[in-house]
């Protein structure tokens, strides 16, 4: 069978790929991941497999309907998120309108409302596939059109959505072939935050923690940890550094599990398989405050870690707990000391707009985040996606003020979507963009930050990522 899949196009330097689907301000760009699992796993059942990232590649709808045309393609997979969804129903019509391809689609808007997104396409998307999709999306080309016995899936059948049992979340990791990056081009994906280039592995799926508002392990991936073998890990990496040797020479890997350091002695055992194969690389992770461990970090560092990103999320204890955190205040200090003696950057994400937020703890959050000693810092305005427990509320408490799904963007960028009645959507956005000029327009800050450079793509990455950053405030005003 012949399969695209395809990041398909929506506003220029959409990030389909991370937590919250945006045009990021500082204009990230992260590669397909989850479709260039699928890829993988289709070229390894034989099947002929191309994956096009088109946001990377700016190409537009125009773009889809030739390609579309001219590949004529059996399937088309499309990726989906809620803020980009009537845009990606329309290029599914695209797809119909230019082949006879079946087109499957697949991502956390999708999976969160199958039944209504299949109603919605009224017959552009014939499959919805539902949560971990990396075997689904091969199920489905390989048994089409005797769908009841594929698990983890909704299709439309004569004007009805239709879902069968669910599948299992995948057990053995190490199973998986690798990511299909062979397909991309990894020097187009863009991280101010991270080294140039950068490359993602994912070494562990789903998440212990019950955060309110956290899209993935409540969708896509589950609340419980499942983990590859250090082994198969670092083989990756290696093959990684083959197909883009800069990531080891400028560059660096980032992890993008939900918590890496939530298992340290598998942790460990990554990072000592590193130095076991003597890799001279540099990586981040994403971390938790409360795994925050003295002798972990150092390993980590010495193993080649140059960076934490920590959620620290609010600097309200009362705001922490409403989310289900299950964090305090002194243990994220506790993680910042540790981190400082091991001389590890740390990147801290906050959150304003949760329920609970006033001015009042708005701007404790941003004198917390100042009084960190960070590296950098991400502040968003929080959005509660379909699927999560922060939705089901925000609907019930009618704090949502979104119309409809194309409301929750502002010519690509992200919006204010909820308001209560001590803070406002627009309060929300201001105390967003005040963090983000607080923390970064810091004279000292800006002298240090740029500084410090490891290499010219170092500068390059601060000095695009500045620019970007600049660029979004110049849209605002």
């Amino acid at each position: 069978m012949k399969i695209l899949l395809i990041n398909e196009p929506f506003v220029k330097d959409f990030c389909r790929t991370q937590r919250w689907a945006a045009r990021s301000r500082g204009r990230v760009l992260r590669a397909p991941d989850w479709l260039a699992y699928a890829a993988a796993v289709l070229e390894k059942s034989g099947h002929d497999a191309k994956l096009l990232d088109m946001v990377a590649e700016d190409r537009d709808k125009s773009d889809l309907r030739r390609i579309t045309r001219e590949a004529q393609a059996d399937y088309v997979v499309l990726d989906s998120t809620t803020p980009s969804i009537y845009s990606d129903i329309e290029c599914a019509r695209i797809v119909k309108e230019e082949s006879k391809a079946k087109v499957i689609m697949v991502g956390p808007h999708v999976s969160a409302l199958p039944e209504e997104t299949l109603i919605e396409a009224a017959g552009a998307v014939d499959v919805a596939c539902v949560g971990e999709y990396d075997y689904t999306v091969r199920d489905v080309v390989e048994h089409y059109p005797l769908l009841a016995g594929v698990e983890g899936i909704a299709y439309y059948d004569r004007g009805k959505a239709v879902r069968t049992a669910p599948r299992a979340l995948i057990e053995d990791l190490d199973e998986l072939p690798f990511p299909a990056w062979r397909h991309l081009d990894l020097m187009k994906y863009f991280d101010g935050g991270k080294l140039y280039p950068y490359i993602d592995i994912i070494s562990g799926r789903g998440c212990p923690n019950a955060c309110v508002f956290c899209l993935w392990p409540q969708v896509m991936h589950g609340t419980r940890y499942r983990l590859r073998s250090a082994v198969n890990v670092v083989d990756e990496i290696e093959r990684d550094i083959a197909l883009c040797p800069s990531v080891a020479r400028t560059g660096e890997f980032f992890f993008e599990d939900d918590t890496f350091t939530v298992n340290k002695e598998r942790a460990i055992g990554i990072c000592e398989e590193i130095m076991r194969r003597n890799l001279k690389i540099a990586f981040s992770v994403n971390a938790r405050a409360d795994n925050a461990d003295r002798e972990l970090f150092h390993i980590m560092k010495k193993a080649g870690c140059r960076e934490l990103l920590v959620g620290f999320e609010s600097g309200s204890q009362v705001l922490l707990d409403r989310m289900n955190k299950h964090v305090t205040l002194d243990v994220s200090r506790r993680l910042m000391a540790y981190a400082l003696e091991a001389d590890l950057d740390v990147n801290g994400c906050f959150v304003i707009g949760l329920p609970g937020e006033t001015e009042e703890t708005a701007k404790e959050t941003i004198r917390f985040a100042l009084g960190l000693e960070l590296t950098t810092a991400q502040f968003s305005g929080a959005v509660p996606y379909p699927g999560t427990s922060f939705y089901d509320t925000a609907r019930k408490e009618g704090w949502l003020k979104a119309a409809s799904y194309s409301d929750w963007l502002v010519d690509g960028e992200q919006a204010g979507i909820v308001s209560y009645p001590q803070l406002s959507s627009g309060r929300i956005n201001h105390y967003v963009d005040l963090g983000l000029k607080s923390f970064y327009f810091r004279p000292l800050y800006i002298l240090k930050f740029f500084g410090s450079n490891r290499s010219l793509p170092d500068l390059y990455r601060k000095v695009r990522g500045g620019v970007n950053f600049l660029s979004y405030l110049f849209n605002k005003r």
